[in-house]
């Protein structure tokens, strides 16, 4: 990841030098990964595009406020992050990555079904989590932040972020575990 990094900061600098084109890289990398928080926010592909495109055309003319004392990808998220705040109320509800669903071709039709039962529980468990702990855990596992990247793009205290996993954790746990049983294999 740290290539990544470096690869994006360099990309950032050639930007801001006068190479404009280079801004297609930035989107490359990244578009999926602004897709994706935008379907949890819009729960539509029409609106997470115009969401993506809204992020970018921001990022683009604010790229000179990207100051490097964090990964660009966390700068990217805070943007999109907050622009997906600003267009709905604080109280309307946030939807999580956990739904999108990722199941291995070379799995059997019994596991598939086993693992749809537990894809199912899980996003009833996960919908079912206030808000605020839903975002900490989709940034925290899905986004794979870390708790000081969270802080910089929700603008909740790190102890306040490390609360919310704990919590959601903790009722993911209860709220699932009929299915610990469940792995990769099938039924342990």
């Amino acid at each position: 990841m740290r290539g990544e990094d470096e690869d994006d900061r360099l990309v950032v600098e050639q930007i801001l030098g006068g190479q404009k084109e280079l801004f297609r890289l930035l989107v490359l990398r990244h578009e999926r990964a602004v897709y994706g928080m935008g379907m949890s926010f819009f729960h539509n592909r029409d609106d997470a595009s115009d969401f993506v495109q809204e992020v970018f055309l921001k990022v683009f003319r604010s790229l000179s406020y990207f100051e490097g004392r964090s990964r660009f990808s966390t700068w990217l998220y805070k943007v999109a992050y907050n622009t997906a705040v600003n267009s709905f109320t604080r109280s309307k509800d946030y939807h999580s990555l956990a739904e999108e669903e990722v199941i291995p071709d070379e799995d059997t039709p019994e596991r598939k079904l086993l693992r749809s039962a537990a894809r199912e529980a899980v996003l009833e468990a996960v919908e079912d989590l206030p808000a605020r702990y839903r975002i900490c855990v989709d940034l925290f596992f899905f986004f794979d932040r870390s708790y000081q990247e969270i802080e910089l793009i929700t603008g909740y205290p790190v102890n306040t972020i490390k609360s919310h996993v704990f919590r959601a954790k903790k009722l993911l746990r209860e709220r699932l575990k009929d299915f610990a049983g469940i792995t990769r294999g099938g039924l342990e």
